[in-house]
């Protein structure tokens, strides 16, 4: 099919294929001003979208696109829907409501009339003069028999607009100073030079995924016939990018693969002894784990795995049974957590179960006395400490171990790369340890797989015996009475709460609530409890009574900050109340949950939102209409499965934000500009069985064939931040 735009005519050669870039004049590093229809006011604009190049021009992406080969007719528009339409301008008007200024421009077509609205933005009235033609994108609403568009996306019809008119339209992400015909018009120009970008991916391996050529994805990514032909562009730009990350982790794999690790003996008498470790029967899924682990440690290759397990699942049961082996091995363990209540957690359960077993364990954290840190050190170092616990203070350069064989870093999202690395090179000389990292946080097996495709998965699926699902409520800030009964009847019966606020004192700039203030008003309302507090300024010997008193009964309520989040475990704790809750993500309220439900009573987790998030409205609204806080809200009511919270946290906040991916090394998520690791999960699979069996084939990819990806791990995938479909 010729490809041409409509209504003007094209010389046949410009329907031909493009001939390389060199002999077109177009030089791919070229600044994007000497472009025609550019010049240095719009190149300015254009660098303010991180475009300067040519090679950048070409790599800014659709944010969306129109079908405008068939306008939908006005009088045919449905209610709710989000429509284009295109039409004449007849006349604008500006009225002014309750102090509102609504806006409205009347747009004709053969079939009728729709008004354009926008609130308080009068100055569009006169943007659109009679007599001007434009295309409308925007939801539609009937009202009192007149149809509207609120706050559409206009663009002004002109026969300069090479690709604007009368096929599948391209809409760019603009700034001031650009215009959607401008970026068209120059993009569409800038068509015979895609031929000259160098197609990094083999022939042989397009072919086997049936995957268009870079020029073609080029081509049909920006300008495409068909919506099909879109779809292959697409897939084709989303494979590559999961390709080469993949790609990358597995070379990471072979890499760490490639060392001498420690291969650990596991003899019926260490077998005998993890099992008479532990005080109770390990579930089916913590055992299948235990066997994992247990392999990888009897493999020369170093152990590299991730244990991935929800809240309760009883993760450190089954590092502790990875401890026990290393450890009659002859070898030391660290075990790095992110904060020193979690850390202080570890050691209290780790030293019980290993005390009795001539286990030494010591506890390394940066608020400890200069002289009990530089003892700890000292047991390290002479090799007496076989279990080091710790935060950060692990993996300082004073801290070195004689005979490290094996490090468990516990909520490792909240660590970096190079920290991780850090504790992993403090093994003996000669012999890299094996690396557990754990997680409490569900991550999504497509998340999973970008972040930490390096690394084997284990997963705790399943709760151990006698847990049960925790009732979540969710209330309105005015209904505290009732709340405050609740926890006067709970307490009365023997039962602890949790109390949890976003900050530790007031604020000008947040009006959340504050624990210190909190913990008063408690102490006011219930004379008759004694109420702690716990936060994480206090000193650490200070936190440690509190904590003490929490865990022996003589605290009936504990007001907190999030430093309870991870690590606390007091089973006669049965109610957490969280205030503000929908100021917190959803993965951190699953883990604030995750305090209760320890025992053998009925456990509560309370929601306390604003007012204005009124809670009994949602019988009437469907989820669209929600709030992002809303609907964080309604999930926590609606389940308690760990791993369907993340995916939904995932939707809602986005995985950057949710994971804080800049930390794992490179940002692995901050690179995926097309692919979505959510709606593209089947491609991201397709793309890692690819990249492993390409490495598997050519581990160092020397093959001819294969240079172009020996380049292109060096380089970033020159694409905008804006994510196609």
């Amino acid at each position: 099919m010729e490809r041409k735009p409509p209504g003007r005519a094209v010389d046949a050669r410009q329907a031909r294929p493009a001939p390389p870039a060199k002999r077109t004049g177009f030089d791919l590093d070229a600044p994007v001003q000497y472009l025609k229809g550019v010049g240095p006011r719009r190149a300015e604009a254009f660098r303010r979208l991180g475009v300067e190049t040519v090679r950048d021009l070409i790599w800014h992406l659709p944010r969306r696109y129109e079908d405008r080969r068939q306008f939908r007719p006005i009088r045919l528009l449905t209610q709710g829907a989000t429509e284009t339409i295109s039409g004449r301008v007849t006349g604008a008007y500006t009225e002014r409501r309750r102090g509102l200024a609504i806006t409205r421009v009347i747009l004709v077509d053969d079939s009728g009339s729709a008004q354009l609205t926008w609130y308080n933005q009068p100055y569009l009235q006169n943007r659109y003069p009679a007599g001007t033609r434009l295309v409308a994108h925007g939801k539609v609403e009937r009202r009192y028999g007149a149809v509207q568009l609120q706050n559409p996306e206009c663009e002004v019809v002109t026969g300069e607009d090479l690709a604007g008119m009368g096929r599948i339209v391209p809409i760019y992400p603009l700034t001031e100073g650009l215009s959607q015909p401008v970026v068209r018009n120059v993009l569409f120009a800038l068509q015979p030079a895609l031929s000259g970008l160098p197609d990094r991916l083999p022939p042989a391996l397009r072919a086997e995924y049936a995957l268009v050529d870079l020029a073609t994805a080029l081509r049909d990514i920006h300008f495409p016939e068909t919506w099909e032909a879109r779809d292959a562009a697409q897939r084709r730009l989303v494979f590559e990018e999961f390709f080469r990350l993949q790609l990358r982790l597995a070379l990471g794999k072979a890499a760490d693969e490639s060392r001498r690790g420690i291969a650990f003996g596991l003899t019926p008498a260490i077998t005998a002894e993890v099992e008479e470790l532990l005080p109770f029967q390990l579930t089916p899924a913590q055992q299948r784990v235990v066997a994992e682990i247990s392999a990888d440690m009897q493999a020369e290759r170093p152990m590299h795995r991730l244990l991935q397990g929800d809240v309760g699942s009883g993760k450190t049961a089954v590092a502790a049974a990875a401890a026990l082996i290393a450890i009659r091995n002859g070898y030391q363990v660290a075990m790095m957590a992110p904060t020193e209540i979690l850390a202080e957690q570890h050691y209290l359960t780790l030293e019980r179960l290993f005390a009795a077993r001539g286990v030494k364990v010591d506890l390394l954290t940066g608020s400890m006395g200069e002289r009990e840190r530089e003892a700890a050190r000292a047991r390290i170092r002479a090799g007496e400490t076989a279990l080091a616990v710790g935060t950060h203070a692990l993996i300082q350069e004073d801290v070195a171990f004689a005979r490290l064989g094996l490090a468990i870093v516990d909520e490792q999202h909240r660590f970096g790369v190079m920290q991780r690395q850090t504790l992993w090179q403090k093994g003996a000389a000669g012999a890299t340890p094996d690396l557990l990292v754990m997680t409490a946080t569900p991550i999504p097996r497509t998340l999973a797989l970008t972040l930490y495709g390096d690394l084997d998965l284990s997963v705790i699926d399943q709760l151990p015996p006698g847990r049960q699902p925790v009732n979540t409520q969710w209330f309105a800030a005015h209904d505290r009475d009732i709340l405050f009964e609740f926890l006067r009847e709970q307490m009365a019966a023997g039962r602890q709460v949790y109390y949890v606020c976003p900050l530790i004192e007031e604020s000008d700039a947040l009006y959340a609530e504050a624990a210190v203030q909190k913990a008063d008003v408690l102490r006011d309302a219930f004379p008759e409890f004694q109420i702690g507090l716990l936060h994480g300024r206090m000193k650490t010997a200070e936190r440690a009574a509190t904590m003490a008193a929490f865990r022996t009964g003589a605290l009936q309520a504990l007001v907190a900050t999030t430093v309870i989040e991870v690590g606390v475990d007091v089973p006669n704790a049965t109610v957490i109340v969280i205030e503000d809750a929908d100021r917190f993500g959803l993965a951190q309220l699953h883990q604030l949950r995750g305090r209760v439900g320890r025992g053998a009573e009925k456990s509560h987790c309370l929601l306390v939102t604003d007012p204005k998030h009124n809670p009994y409205t949602l019988a009437t609204m469907d989820g669209q209409s929600l709030s992002d806080g809303q609907r964080r809200m309604k999930v926590m009511v609606e389940t308690t499965d760990g791993f369907q919270i993340a995916e939904e946290d995932l939707q809602i906040r986005g995985p950057g934000e949710l994971y804080g991916t800049r930390q794992h090394g490179f940002d692995a998520l901050g690179s995926l500009r097309v692919a979505n690791v959510l709606r593209d999960a089947r491609e991201l699979e397709t793309a890692r069985t690819a990249a492993f069996a390409l490495l598997a084939e050519d581990p160092e990819l020397r093959r001819p064939e294969h240079a172009g990806l020996r380049e292109t791990l060096g380089e970033p995938l020159h694409v905008n931040p804006v994510t196609v479909g």
